[in-house]
């Protein structure tokens, strides 16, 4: 077995994965968290939560998992969220085509539908499965469609992202932030993908978790993050699009050098990408094996100014995008307030207020609204955004909903008057971090998983960090009999009252249970035994050194937060054993 089979196989045994549906034959890109994977991804989202909510003070919402279609009509999904697909012409399977042909040789991102079936035919690439002839490459929309209500009468999807309910949420959550720029706010939850073929067990999904951020800012202020200096002099591993190109490595660059250079777009994206990298290390990345990546200019959404993907090196699936980190610009709150014709603007006052010339347009609306009916209100916004020249004609032709309108210039007056303003309206850009939750935890346990001789046997031990360890702690009595049983439930108790995760273990041999809990990731055992009962200490073991010291019963609890805390090893507190 690889690495990947071997983590994956202790996964299923010891309740961190399980595929879902299993009784019923499974299907693909569905798994359910057991009893430890669900704690230990709940713990990296506390942790996240801790960085982001805490950290840097933004709030949290929870937006529906299910959008209407207008929504998703101007997010561009609707019209643009598709992979290539190819079917199998004699077995009927379907393949993403890019994938296929990646399999047999190398093509370079971003090749069009036309180019992929060339591709196809021209080396005759066949069917992965049965070896048939592959057909056309077509688009095929990823997100799940819905009704809402009886009938058929409103549409809608599941969520491809959690970004957008923060988007559309922008007018109650400026007004939340006190109208003030720059403010961040926060969502973590299920997102859903229709993926053609996942293969890659939960590193492709068709459920999913996201822990995305969303940071309005103005413009204007992109290169003065207020928190930059904390993070300028991080070394961190970059693999732009020049080392890319050139078939060079990831250049090892302070966050200040990548921004001071032009390789990070501005100091907010950069900020973000050193956060990242400072929360991916925390709860258990091995910074050896991870990088960012620059998108390629021909990769890149058509909005993004730059964007960063923080990649970990996996065993079998090698440089795997866990983290994107983008800068949106305006891209998104322009597309929802023109679908909306909702105002999606931030007022952002002048330090001293200006004089500027501005055209005053009074349209007659007398004669205008009997007219056009519906589209009068869209006729007199569309001249007052008119210019002064472009007013100054017998008559003005507007196009109105895709209908040309002709305006005779005796319907409007309009003069140029100097106005003082104080100040403007700014559609906020937005700097988005988008973690995906459960590619992160597959990637903390393959990370963690470790195999040793220890005196002659195999140990296997996953060394997550402590502080996202499903079990905190183990108490296991030397015997399964009073007086040690009891005094070793008392103690349990006294730990889960401190805010600890404490498993209980009485079950075999204690070699067999040190074991168990190496498997489990438990970073700390402890053991009764009659001399606790003597003179109230007890063993405590350290998971990855194996060390053993005795320490007072009474004070584990405020030895545990300090080990948590600090990360200093356990040999440094208590009497070795």
């Amino acid at each position: 077995m690889d690495k990947y089979d071997k983590v994956f196989e202790l996964a299923k045994n010891r309740g961190f994965i399980w595929p879902s549906f299993e009784i019923y034959g499974g299907a693909s890109g569905f798994y359910d968290y057991g009893p430890l994977g669900a704690t230990l991804k709940r713990k990296i989202e506390d942790a996240w939560r801790r960085f982001y909510c805490v950290g840097e003070g933004f709030y949290e919402i929870e937006a529906p998992t299910i959008g209407v279609e207008a929504i998703f009509e101007a997010s561009g999904h609707v019209g643009g969220f598709a992979d290539p697909m190819t079917t199998c012409q004699k077995c009927k399977e379907s393949f993403r085509a890019d994938h296929v042909i990646k399999g047999e040789m190398e093509i370079p991102d971003g090749l069009k539908k036309e180019q992929m079936t060339e591709i196809i035919h021209q080396h005759h690439i066949k069917c992965p499965e049965c070896g048939g002839d592959l057909g056309d490459v077509y688009d095929f929309n990823l997100m799940f469609s819905t009704w809402i209500g009886p009938g058929q009468k409103k549409k809608g999807y599941m969520r491809p992202e959690t970004a957008q309910g923060m988007f559309v949420d922008f007018p109650r959550l400026l007004r939340f932030y006190r109208e003030k720029l720059p403010f961040g706010v926060t969502q973590i939850g299920k997102s859903y993908r229709n993926e053609i073929s996942p293969r890659q067990g939960v590193i492709r999904l068709r459920e999913f978790t996201q822990a995305e951020a969303e940071v309005f800012v103005n413009p204007q202020f992109k290169n003065k993050h207020p928190n930059f200096a904390a993070v300028k002099d991080l070394v961190l591993p970059l693999y732009d699009e020049d080392a890319q190109l050139s078939g060079g490595e990831p250049k090892p660059m302070t966050v200040g050098d990548a921004v001071a250079k032009g390789i990070i777009a501005n100091e907010y994206l950069a900020y973000y990408v050193a956060l990242t990298y400072q929360f991916l290390v925390g709860v258990g990345i091995d910074g050896k094996r991870l990088r960012f990546r620059q998108h390629m200019k021909t990769e890149r959404a058509h909005y993004a100014t730059d964007c960063w993907d923080a990649e970990v090196l996996l065993d079998r699936f090698k440089w795997v995008e866990i983290v994107g980190i983008a800068d949106r610009t305006s891209y998104d709150l322009t597309a929802h307030q023109k679908r909306s014709e909702v105002d999606l603007s931030v007022f952002i006052p002048f330090d001293t207020p200006m004089k500027v010339k501005k055209t005053i347009v009074t349209p007659n609306m007398g004669v205008i609204g009997p007219k056009f009916k519906g589209k009068a209100g869209k006729i007199m916004a569309a001249l007052k955004a008119m210019k002064p020249e472009e007013l100054d004609r017998p008559e003005v032709r507007l196009n109105i909903d895709g209908e040309e309108i002709v305006i005779p210039s005796d319907l409007f007056d309009h003069k140029t008057v100097d106005v003082e303003i104080n100040g403007e309206n700014v559609i906020p850009h937005v700097v988005e971090p988008s973690y995906g939750v459960d590619r992160i935890l597959y990637s903390v346990l393959e990370h963690a998983y470790d195999e040793e001789i220890v005196e002659g046997e195999g140990r296997v031990v996953m060394r997550f960090d402590r502080t996202v360890a499903p079990i905190t702690v183990a108490v296991l009595p030397l015997l399964s009999k009073d007086p040690l049983a009891s005094r070793a439930a008392e103690i349990a108790r006294g730990l889960k009252a401190a805010g600890y995760f404490v498993e209980y273990d009485e079950s075999g041999t204690i070699g067999k249970r040190y074991r168990r809990n190496d498997e489990a990731g438990t970073p700390f055992c402890v053991t009764v035994d009659h001399q606790t009962i003597e003179d109230g200490t007890v063993t405590v073991r350290d998971r990855d050194s194996m060390a053993q010291i005795r320490y007072p019963a009474d004070g584990l609890a405020g030895l545990i937060s300090e080990l948590l805390c600090t990360g200093k090893p356990l040999e440094g507190y208590g009497t070795k054993v």
